[in-house]
């Protein structure tokens, strides 16, 4: 499935993006007045292979939820248990995710990919649980979150010690990741939005970004939640420390992944490939996403093409992610909550940015004279 997914990401459609510009030239407005907007909608154009684009509508957000063995380091506050925890809180419409989706008019999946903690224990709303065999929506539903129980294994391994994941498991959940693309894209979506859950997941993801992009432990690791000095410093140790102890190989994303990652990264991963392969953008969220994208990215360097950078997310290796994507962030509001929260907040400016396009007038259809 995974060589499938990559032989099938292409480059931008340099006709579509011509014919967006050019149509941009002849729009009632000044020429470039919409900035980065312009720009955005050219990209999405070369995406699709068309212009005008589709519209972004509707949206599916898809939430991968895993646990790490890392957690046993220190370097989060939070109980592991909190990750099932917050399933429960999406699945019952409570978290802030939920919120915004509400706002958008976007479904909600959530993906079990890896969660230490038996669902089972804890609040899980029972109509929306699904096995991973379970057959996928023929209609994305807004209203009712939905739970997919694909796991790969309860948690990673203590990344600190020993390989994350093995080879297999890391493909396992790219794959799972890429499956839920194509169960989304194929149901309607027409965007896919990055979602997260994962106690500790910020440290792998610190990881990540260190492996592909080249910087040091300290440059790609944040707060995560909100750690104090001394934490902070023990986690950047602990980042530093397993970089040395794998050596991971950039140019080997699955061992990178199986590595140092995450459960959920690895999936996210699968859902950008997933999601490029079929000329579907991805509106990806914070850190988490962002390390996920360059996993991705080193799959298939073409997948750029499907990603658009919703928010830059507080912790600094998203904004070293982004500047290795060559990505710009469309909205900066010093989130760090993950989820898919900054993601949503961005979706209604990547459809005014294809509505555009679709409606607004020409200078000659509407008899307005041109400087």
């Amino acid at each position: 499935m995974l060589e499938t997914t990559i032989a099938a990401i292409r480059p931008a459609d340099e006709t579509a993006m011509a014919a967006a510009r050019e149509l941009h030239g002849r729009l009632t407005k000044p020429a470039g007045s919409l900035g980065a907007l312009e720009d955005l909608s050219v990209r999405l154009a070369g995406l699709a292979g068309a212009c005008p684009p589709p519209l972004p509508e509707p949206a599916a957000v898809a939430i991968f939820a895993g646990d790490h063995g890392v957690h046993a380091q220190g370097v989060s506050p939070w109980p592991q248990e909190v990750t099932a925890q917050m399933i429960g809180n999406f699945l019952a419409g409570g978290a802030v995710v939920n919120a915004f989706a509400r706002q958008a008019g976007a479904s909600v999946t959530v993906v079990d990919v890896g969660v230490a903690t038996p669902l089972s224990a804890g609040p899980v709303p029972d109509p929306t649980v699904l096995d991973a065999a379970a057959p996928a929506p023929a209609v994305l539903d807004p209203a009712v979150p939905r739970l997919v129980v694909a796991s790969v294994r309860r948690g990673t391994r203590d990344l600190a010690v020993t390989a994350a994941l093995t080879r297999d498991e890391a493909l396992a959940a790219v794959q799972t990741g890429i499956r839920i693309a194509d169960e989304l894209i194929d149901a309607g979506a027409r965007i896919l939005l990055t979602g997260d859950m994962g106690i500790g997941n910020t440290t792998p993801a610190a990881a990540l970004i260190a492996v592909f992009t080249g910087v040091d432990a300290l440059d790609a690791t944040g707060r995560g939640t909100g750690v104090d000095d001394p934490t902070y410093a023990h986690k950047v140790g602990v980042v530093r420390a397993a970089l040395a102890r794998h050596a991971p190989d950039p140019t080997d994303p699955l061992g990178v992944l199986a590595a140092v990652g995450g459960l959920e990264h690895a999936a996210l991963a699968g859902l950008i490939l997933g999601a490029a392969a079929r000329r579907t953008p991805v509106l990806l969220d914070g850190v988490i996403a962002v390390s996920a994208a360059l996993a991705a990215a080193a799959f298939a360097p073409d997948a750029v093409g499907a990603m658009v950078a919703g928010h830059r997310s507080a912790e600094p290796g998203a904004t070293v992610a982004l500047r290795h994507l060559g990505l710009e962030p469309l909205v900066d509001l010093g989130l760090r909550l993950g989820e898919g929260t900054g993601a949503l907040l961005a979706l209604p400016v990547v459809t005014g940015a294809v509505r555009v396009l679709h409606e607004v007038a020409t200078f000659d259809s509407a008899g307005v004279a041109e400087k």
